[in-house]
């Protein structure tokens, strides 16, 4: 329509022409027309995809129909945090490449904590009252004391920016090691202690990663950042 393309089509028809298929591509211009099709096959949603004649459905049937891996609904993943700690590594090591002409330096290390610690606070700030009603699930501090749980994200990204900076450690250490370790004892207790099965806020109030090892690692992290700046600066 003028005022509407639709992906899902863009995306069926792309996924139909990689496995080999010509696409005759009927495009719906009208809402009358749109409704006309829905009634004519019984189906609630465009687009449909015809093979052969046969009626496969919209994009994930058509994905299913392949044998392409679907993500069911409610179905937790590591990928983001995966993504960001990847991204956090490659980001340390061309700073690092950079600014000293090679990779592997002792400050490549610490960037890579503190870029992570800095996209995980990005991830959180993006709606910090999603975040701060997912965290109350399980961090004992905001239990306790709510607006903790508005606080943290800028936190988080105050210690690691500075650590980035490599400037105001004295604040950036007590930061990083003190909401670490809140942060580590909590999830430890949640996952190991109580083992409850939830969903951690550690990539914002809207993700599907699920509260385990890879939640206590982010903490472990910042708690062990905060340490090795804090005696690095006193050296």
């Amino acid at each position: 329509m003028e005022e509407h393309l639709c992906p899902f089509g863009l995306k069926s028809k792309a996924l139909l022409e990689r496995k080999g298929f010509t696409v005759d591509d009927n495009w719906l211009t009208t809402r009358e027309e749109t409704e006309r099709f829905q009634s004519e096959h019984d189906v609630d949603t465009t687009p449909q995809a015809f093979i052969g004649g046969e009626r496969i459905g919209g994009y994930e049937d058509l994905r299913k129909h392949f044998g392409e891996e679907l993500k069911g609904e409610g179905e937790t993943s590591f990928q983001p945090v995966i993504a960001i700690f990847a991204v956090s590594a490659l980001m340390a090591l061309a700073v690092s490449r950079y600014t000293f002409g090679s990779l592997l330096t002792l400050r490549a290390f610490e960037w890579f904590i503190a870029f992570a610690m800095t996209l995980l606070a990005v991830q959180k700030l993006q709606d910090v009252e999603s975040f701060s009603t997912m965290f109350l699930n399980y961090d004992l501090l905001a239990q306790r004391w709510v607006r903790y749980g508005y606080l943290y994200p800028f936190g988080e990204a105050l210690a690691g920016i500075l650590m980035i900076a490599g400037v105001l450690i004295w604040i950036a250490s007590p930061v990083a090691i003190f909401i670490g370790a809140v942060g580590a004892v909590s999830v430890f207790k949640a996952v190991y202690v109580d083992k409850r099965e939830l969903k951690c806020a550690c990539v914002g109030g809207s993700s599907n990663v699920r509260l385990g090892f890879v939640s206590l690692t982010e903490n472990v992290m910042m708690l062990f950042m905060g340490v090795w700046m804090a005696v690095k600066a006193l050296a």
